[in-house]
């Protein structure tokens, strides 16, 4: 196979994870590494045997043997930094969410049509063995016509940094655009809007809130502004709807999970019980009998990398990058799926700030860009 030559930006958090799963996957190779923090970049490049370093991002993108970069950055430098990278002629793959507002995706996304680049969004929901399954029962026909989904992101209390990990950062809207919308709900949104086949948005309301207590001291040092709770309800195009709630923090002790329900049968794809995450089950009627079924997954995910080609391209989000810039697979169309996930996200602030249900249209025509000058 070919060997895929990336550079990384940003060595933080998402950095390392994303560095972890490179080095597992055979025909990737990190050569570059950028950060302005030099002695982490130093530790980090010596641990994972990455030649070159730069605390000047641009200094690397002049590099002519890089196949592309990955951005692992705060939300609202994703833009600016990506489109810099598209412009030196580099294939990209960026952190989730796609940026921090809808304009500046649109940009990211449109930059990379005119310099005929791949841009990839890290949805790692879309390789889990669950959601798998039910893109194969959906395909299938199981669920018949699908009319609603609900999108459900459950933590009891983690938000970040005031509940005791991460940075200050995440929770800024100066840095990260937004809250738990931007750091969980995207993940939960994209896969049902992949497992739909992107349905068009007609309309979104929503509501946010931040009511939880949290430690005065991070409080005033996070300057946290973002939301913890978001609860939402888009109307499609074709009729389908969609509900949201996502917590970083609630009085709640589990969630039930997102699920997809349709004229011939339900999914639930993941959810909480007793702490632990439950199957993805599939729920049907036959004989006049109520039929609940749980896919455990392991033996058809064994077989399937068994029997079929290019199985492993779709094992993370990493691995599919890599098979996409190897040509063994089409890459998915995950710039357009965060595009339109940030659409929704969008959507419920605006709502929440306007009082009332917003249209896609406004939302597109309202967006604003929340970059940060680099």
């Amino acid at each position: 196979m070919e060997t895929i030559k990336v550079g990384i930006i940003g060595i933080g958090i998402i950095g390392k994870q994303h560095l972890e799963f490179y080095s597992k996957i055979p025909g990737a190779e990190v050569i570059a590494a950028a950060d302005i923090n030099g002695s982490e970049l130093d530790r980090v490049a010596e641990k994972y045997n990455i030649a070159y370093k730069y605390t000047d991002f641009r200094k690397m993108l002049e590099r002519d043997d890089l196949d592309a970069v990955d951005v692992c950055l705060h939300n609202n430098y994703h833009a600016p930094v990506t489109i810099e990278a598209l412009q030196a002629g580099k294939h990209v793959y960026c952190e989730k969410p796609i940026a921090g507002s809808y304009l500046d995706g649109s940009d990211m996304l449109q930059m990379a049509q005119q310099y005929g680049k791949k841009l990839h969004i890290q949805l790692s929901n879309l390789y889990l063995r669950e959601t798998k399954a039910a893109k194969v029962l959906i395909e299938e026909g199981k669920l018949g016509k699908i009319f609603h989904a609900r999108s459900a992101g459950y933590r009891r209390r983690g938000r970040p940094f005031v509940d005791g990990f991460g940075t200050e950062f995440f929770t800024r809207k100066e840095s990260a655009g937004g809250g738990a919308l931007f750091d969980m709900g995207v993940y939960h949104i994209s896969e049902l809007l992949y497992l739909m086949d992107m349905p068009e948005v007609s309309t979104i309301t929503g509501k946010i809130y931040q009511e939880m207590d949290m430690d005065p001291k991070r409080r005033e040092i996070s300057r946290f502004d973002t939301e913890e709770v978001a609860t939402g309800y888009v109307r499609f195009k074709d009729g389908a709807s969609l509900d949201i709630l996502e917590s970083w923090a609630i009085h709640l002790n589990e969630f039930d999970g997102s699920s997809i329900v349709g004229s011939k049968g339900g999914i639930r794809i993941r959810g909480v019980h007793n702490g632990k995450r439950t199957p993805l089950s599939y729920h049907t009627t036959m004989c006049d009998m109520d039929v609940d079924t749980v896919f455990p997954g392991d033996q058809s995910d064994y077989r399937w990398h068994q029997l079929r080609e290019n199985t492993d391209a779709y094992d993370s989000s990493q691995h599919h990058w890599i098979a996409a810039l190897q040509g063994r697979v089409n890459l998915l169309p995950t710039a357009q799926i965060a595009l339109d996930t940030m659409l929704i996200s969008e959507g419920i602030y605006l709502s929440d700030h306007l009082g009332r249900e917003v249209t896609a249209d406004e939302v597109r025509n309202l967006s604003k860009s929340s970059v940060v000058t680099v």
